[in-house]
């Protein structure tokens, strides 16, 4: 394993852990706040379309460069 695949794979899992830990503070926030539920939807929205386009983000660049 190269250094570069490492670092990549290490990127990877570090910011799965941390988006982990986002998903259960604002999981525990939402149900201490007693947040309406159409709130609630868009925050969940908004939180699941985050890493969506971080993926999009690493895909796309690979179909222009072939």
């Amino acid at each position: 394993m190269s250094i570069e695949q490492f670092e990549s794979l290490g990127l990877w899992f570090g910011l799965g852990i941390l988006y982990l830990f986002i998903i259960m503070a604002i999981r525990d926030v939402l149900k201490k706040s007693n947040a309406p539920k159409f709130g609630q939807f868009f925050v969940w929205l908004v939180l699941f379309l985050s890493p969506a386009v971080f993926i999009i983000k690493s895909i796309v660049p690979y179909f222009f460069e072939q």
